[in-house]
């Protein structure tokens, strides 16, 4: 490995770890706010923190470009444009992480569920996108299929009980899974028709503006909670959003796809990791099987998506 590939690798595990031990935060701080609550002002936070790296690339981009810059009617197009990709890209992000946060949170008595467990839950992204790929006419190789199946029984050890019933937060978390591939899904279709940090940047306010909404309409909004919570929040909004992100960014310029995408699938480790080391949480034998399961999918569903080829 050449000093590239090995800086790049641990960016990409250190951006893992950040996002992992946010459903540390996330448990944390759902104990003093409520889910749209914590979402809306983290999600803000989040994006107000990605207007300096704006600034910074739009200023380098101005610089390499000179006189290649976009004339005013095809600049204001591609404002249009990035605008439109943000707030849709907003909306699915407001449903798959509130489903989160209220899946972790717990709702109206209902108990959520832990940091690890939802975690590796959340993790089924990584083989749930490959297996929607068949939609938009990409070859899903027998890795993934066999992916699937570990990641399907990964789940029932860690979620269902032996009484064949879900705890509800594992269910919602579950549900939030699949809103996560959409997003990922929508994400990868319009990531190249604008600029990925304005778009990043987009689509946190609009989820966090609707989130408060919903929040100032359903949620009990104490201002003692909010400073309660604040570490947590401040967590999930400056480095869940802004560094992790920045940090992806820069560390995928000279990564391979597949590699990266097995480094982050990380995160799902380090939300066990941190649940344990900072909320003391623990699991059976089963579920400890189950998270092995998932994560062993995880990794089977990357190796070889990467080289997919698009039916003809």
């Amino acid at each position: 490995m050449t000093r590239k590939d090995i800086t790049s690798s641990l960016l990409l595990l250190l951006t893992a770890a950040i996002w992992g031990f946010a459903f540390v935060a996330q448990k944390v701080g759902g104990a003093y706010v409520g889910s749209f609550t914590f979402n809306g002002i983290r999600f803000l936070i989040g994006s107000a923190s990605l207007i300096p790296v704006i600034l910074l690339l739009d200023r380098s981009r101005a610089k390499s470009e000179g006189a290649k810059s976009l004339s005013a009617a095809d600049a204001a197009a591609l404002r249009k444009k990035t605008l439109a990709i943000g707030i849709g890209a907003g909306l699915i992000l407001c449903i798959a992480a509130n489903l989160q946060q209220v899946g972790i949170s717990g709702i109206a008595g209902l108990p959520g569920t832990t940091a690890g467990k939802a975690g590796f839950i959340t993790a089924l992204y990584v083989v749930l996108v490959p297996v929607c790929g068949i939609f938009m006419r990409q070859r899903v190789g027998k890795n993934v299929w066999l992916g699937m199946v570990l990641a399907i029984t990964g789940i029932y050890l860690l979620s269902v009980t032996e009484g064949f019933s879900i705890a509800f937060g594992d269910l919602i978390v579950l549900i939030g899974a699949f809103f996560w591939t959409a997003h990922i899904l929508y994400i990868d279709k319009f990531v190249h028709d604008a600029d990925p940090v304005k778009i990043s940047a987009l689509q946190f306010a609009t989820a966090g503006v609707i989130s408060l909404v919903i929040a100032v309409c359903t949620e009990p909004i104490v201002w003692e909670g909010i400073l309660s919570a604040a570490p947590a929040i401040l967590y999930g909004g400056v480095f869940s959003t802004g560094v992790a992100y920045t940090l992806q960014v820069v560390a995928q310029r000279d990564a391979k796809p597949a590699l990266a995408a097995i480094i982050l699938s990380m995160e799902s480790v380090f939300s066990v990791i941190g649940g344990a080391l900072l909320l003391n949480e623990q699991m059976t034998a089963r579920g400890y099987l189950g998270c092995v399961l998932v994560f062993t999918a995880l990794i089977l569903a990357q190796v070889k998506f990467t080289k997919a080829k698009q039916v003809q």
